[in-house]
């Protein structure tokens, strides 16, 4: 099989999580287990940072990534789902696993497939930390998929984990309350191993210092130790003045990442780099400063307040539960236009009322779906939208319906594009 090939092997044979949803989610560890154990627990070649979190764990990755590069660290990057292409998901210094690698990989490792029967994620791990340990990384920054205590990737046994947020998703597998979920969350935090809570909350905070007293684990608030002043926003990137412990520490620390929600992922993102630090780390400052500066050259980030084009202002955002929406829509009130355009889909699995109820009435609606199993169809969410005062047209596909939003909007309009990672993959 050549590389195309191989990918629809992969994405029509192994169960898929973004594809099919919950039937897709393994609860419990045994397959990875297995995996790695074929390829001889690649897994324990290589120092890991572990980041978990309801929204900015994706962000807050690329980040670190992106400054442990500049320190001079051979850094391994692992995240999921991705937008174009399936090796965005395994990177080595901002470079995609290469196609052949992956070919190879699954020719010769096929028969373990058909006996362990992984789903797509769990196949996915396996083959990040076989090509991680092949390519002697110094350390890897290792992104959840879904929650943490059963999720694939929770078989390392990282020097730091970090869990950026708690907030409401996938309760149907994580638990339908903010301290359920927290818990889930939690079970990243390994034995002696620091870990950085980037966000306070009165309901999970307990749940966190629980987990990190019975673990042994020094536990570390980011929105107690980071904090900025002189914040300046520009369309390229943030600028502001990072105080650490109260003290002046960085003068108009820049980031390429714009979005207003990333003030909370840089506090996180210093915040464990600074931990990482006291472990032993050698990051300089410089790096620092040019790390954050450069994550989207430097990591190849997409989806987060993407600017696709000016005149009409076109922005895609990957955010799509209740906080993560949040702030995007408080971005969006933010701009100066004359209307608003906004093509939208969603997942089915999910309830959309209460992200329904945030979104604004005055702007038009394209209703779509991406092509994969789990989209609600456009005809059904116009028609659930249309209870909530939102009225528009529906699309069969993404590329129609970010056609229609171009044809239709004014020079001085804007367009934007969200409401699940799915649609910004299709739009990208």
């Amino acid at each position: 099989m050549n590389y195309e090939q191989t990918l629809t092997y992969l994405f029509s044979q192994l169960p898929m999580f973004t594809r099919i949803g919950a039937a897709a989610f393994k609860k419990d560890l045994t397959n990875t287990i297995a995996l790695c154990k074929v390829l001889n627990n690649p897994h324990k070649e290589f120092e890991s940072i572990h980041i978990a979190g309801t929204n900015g764990k994706g962000s807050t990755s690329h980040m670190m990534a992106s400054v442990l590069q500049e320190a001079g660290f051979k850094v391994g990057l692992y995240t999921s789902p991705h937008l174009k292409d399936f090796r965005e998901r395994i990177r080595i210094n901002g470079e995609p696993i290469p196609e052949q690698f992956v070919v190879d990989f699954v020719a010769q490792y096929k028969p373990h497939f058909d006996e362990i029967k992984p789903s797509f994620f769990e196949w996915t791990v396996a083959l990040c930390f076989h090509y991680f340990a092949l390519e002697k990384v110094d350390v890897a920054v290792i992104e959840t998929g879904l929650g943490g205590r059963l999720d694939s990737t929770n078989i390392i046994t990282p020097e730091l984990s970090v869990i950026t947020n708690i907030g409401w998703d996938h309760m149907d597998m994580l638990g339908d309350t903010l301290p359920k979920i927290a818990g889930e969350k939690a079970g990243i935090i390994k034995s002696g191993s620091p870990v950085v809570i980037g966000e306070f909350n009165q309901e999970t905070w307990p749940v966190f210092e629980y987990a990190a007293e019975v673990k042994e684990s020094p536990i570390i608030l980011a929105s107690e130790t980071v904090s900025f002043q002189n914040i300046n926003q520009h369309t390229d990137y943030i600028a502001a003045d990072v105080y650490y412990n109260d003290k002046p520490f960085l003068r108009q620390l820049k980031c390429d990442l714009t979005g207003n929600y990333q003030l909370n992922n840089i506090k996180t993102a210093i915040t464990a780099l600074l931990e990482l630090k006291v472990i032993g780390f050698e990051i300089p400052i410089q790096a620092i400063l040019t790390g954050m500066a450069k994550v989207k050259e430097n990591t190849g980030l997409m989806g987060r307040w993407q600017i696709l084009q000016q005149q009409p202002l076109m922005v895609a955002d990957t955010g799509h539960n209740v906080d993560g929406l949040a702030y995007v829509l408080e971005q969006i009130k933010q701009q100066t236009y004359t209307q608003l355009h906004m093509v939208i889909g969603m997942v089915s699995d999910k309830d959309i009322t209460k992200v329904l109820s945030m979104l604004p009435k005055e702007a038009t609606y394209y209703f779509t779906n991406a092509n994969i199993p789990r989209a609600m169809p456009a005809n059904e969410l116009a028609e659930i939208a249309k209870g909530f005062g939102l009225n528009g047209h529906v699309y069969a596909t993404v590329a129609e319906a970010k056609q229609a939003a171009l044809n239709n909007a004014k020079p001085t309009d804007m367009i934007f594009i969200g409401g699940s990672t799915f649609i910004v993959a299709e739009a990208l």
